[in-house]
């Protein structure tokens, strides 16, 4: 039976060898080819327990495989690990869990039907007379749960759950294994600033009781905030390292690239004045209520708000992934019916959504098959969909967006970056109307970001209405016009983009209350120019 977890996971017995040593986890001359092309060359890394090591790099620069390698996922070409001095040589996850090491995927793996005690546990759910023991299921996930400074009920099913609480519990499922050492590959990608700074205080609670921290963030300031040292890999080859979290975001940036990059957000050329979309008292009982804006052609808005403010659930009802029941939509200025997503297609709405491997990419298809599948029948001749037509469309897409990578090869082999950009070549083959960006640059590099950040902005020049949801206020600043501001399901205020300070922001996606006490001089609803389509 398994022992109720304390919150003293990390005592010093545990991360000490029998001679008194704590080595620690050392990775020397890890390699990795996939046929005959090198991904890791000679990587070597080291990790102290109760120590926090920043992994850097853009995508596809190898700190997937190194994670990999290190939680027993895919086995090295080359090189050697220990642990605390002792040979380690993972042949199987499970193999790394019985060494004490687990890994936090970014994506998080849960089974929505069960409860979220049993998730903790699946698998290896706890076992007394030949029946699962549910009481002691649950007291064990309460602890741990408490640990983590979550009060999730462990007895209610997943399903429902925020993005932020599926997280906690898979984190929560790591650390009943008891490891010394955990990787967390993105823990913040599906994050606002709140819930990212909860995340930021579990790691801490499990760093001072002597866990050893691997933490992978493309968030440059997570890294600076967060990590004791810092690791920097390029193109497979570790390329910088520094004994200190303080580093400046330039240098890391330099690191990453091979070259000076220079951090900056280009003002949005001006907006038309005809308003391509407009949302009229839009509601879903339950879910969000009383959302009122317009969006005009050429201009970018940007959504804002904590994680469950309402902003994921309102613009899936619009791009029809999900029902209204209170409010109209309107298209060029005439009323449309959203019944589905391909309604909503047909009105001129294409959404991009922010799970693109669970909701946006078929990743055993390749990248130019996953382009073109949604207009098929648009593209085929006598009903046949040729090889040429698909590459050619593909590869329009491909040099738009700048996609550096082969379009002929399964799209789940392809770097997250490159991923994000077939994911919006997609949906750009037509050009849409109304663009719904949902989290667009959610898990890639900084390079890419530029890139994803370059077309938004191209997109909107060429006339397209953009709207963008970002859990980074940075980017939801950088990027927009004006800025919506969401909380608790309701629309707090609509913000001009010089009056869309990070304060005025926070200070309306904190508000709990229903009254409108705290609503700016541009008021929910009312359109670029300052006035009401909507009255």
């Amino acid at each position: 039976m398994t022992e109720v977890v304390s919150d003293t996971l990390y005592s010093a017995d545990r991360v000490s060898n029998a001679n008194g040593s704590s080595a620690g986890l050392v990775c020397l001359g890890l390699s990795k080819s996939y046929g005959g092309t090198s991904v890791l060359t000679q990587v070597d890394l080291s990790l102290t327990p109760g120590s926090v090591l920043g992994l850097v790099g853009e995508n596809g620069a190898g700190k997937s495989t190194t994670s990999s390698i290190i939680a027993g996922m895919v086995r090295p070409d080359g090189g050697s690990m220990t642990i605390d001095g002792e040979i380690y040589d993972p042949q199987s996850p499970a193999d790394a869990l019985k060494a004490g090491v687990a890994l936090i995927h970014q994506e998080i793996r849960m089974v929505s039907e069960l409860s979220v005690a049993e998730n903790i546990f699946l698998g290896r759910l706890p076992m007394r007379r030949g029946r699962v023991d549910r009481k002691l299921m649950n007291e064990e996930s309460r602890s741990i749960l408490k640990l983590l400074g979550s009060d999730t009920d462990p007895r209610r099913q997943v399903a429902g759950l925020s993005i932020a609480a599926q997280q906690e519990i898979e984190i929560a499922r790591a650390l009943t294994r008891e490891p010394r050492y955990i990787i967390f590959d993105e823990p913040s990608a599906s994050l606002g600033e709140s819930e990212t700074e909860r995340v930021f205080d579990q790691i801490r609670i499990l760093r001072d009781q002597g866990a050893g921290i691997v933490y992978i963030s493309h968030r440059l300031e997570e890294i600076r905030t967060l990590a004791d040292t810092v690791v920097c890999l390029r193109d497979g080859k570790r390329v910088a390292a520094w004994e200190t979290g303080d580093v400046s975001k330039e240098d890391i940036v330099r690191a990453m690239v091979g070259r000076d990059f220079v951090f900056s957000h280009l003002a949005p050329k001006d907006a038309t004045t005809e308003v391509a979309l407009e949302v009229r008292g839009l509601g879903r009982t339950g879910v969000f209520e009383g959302i009122n804006f317009a969006v005009n052609r050429g201009e970018i808005l940007g959504f804002s708000g904590l994680v469950g403010a309402g902003r994921t659930e309102m613009v899936r009802t619009i791009a029809g992934a999900d029902r209204h029941d209170a409010g109209e939509i309107l298209v060029d200025g005439t009323a449309v019916k959203i019944r589905g997503p391909r309604s909503a297609i047909n009105a001129g709405i294409a959404m991009v959504p922010e799970d693109r491997k669970g909701q946006g990419l078929n990743l055993d298809r390749t990248g130019a098959e996953n382009i073109t599948l949604p207009w098929e029948p648009s593209l085929t001749t006598g009903g046949i969909m040729t090889v040429r037509t698909v590459n050619a469309t593909a590869n329009l897409q491909r040099e738009f967006l700048d996609i550096r990578s082969k379009l002929d090869i399964p799209v789940g082999s392809l770097s997250g970056g490159n991923q994000q950009k077939v994911l919006l070549g997609k949906w750009l083959v037509t050009r849409p109307r109304v663009l719904i960006l949902d989290e667009p640059t959610r898990g890639v590099d900084v390079g890419a970001k530029m890139a994803i950040y370059k077309t938004i902005r191209s997109l909107a020049e060429q006339g397209v209405a953009i709207i963008v949801i970002s859990s980074e206020l940075e980017e939801v600043l950088g990027l927009s016009h004006r800025v919506l501001v969401m909380s608790g399901g309701r629309q707090r205020g609509i913000l001009d983009r010089a009056d869309a300070t990070p304060e005025a922001v926070m200070a309306l996606a904190l508000i709990t209350d229903s009254s409108d006490d705290a609503q700016p001089s541009n008021q929910p609803g009312s359109s670029p120019q300052g006035r009401s389509e909507s009255q």
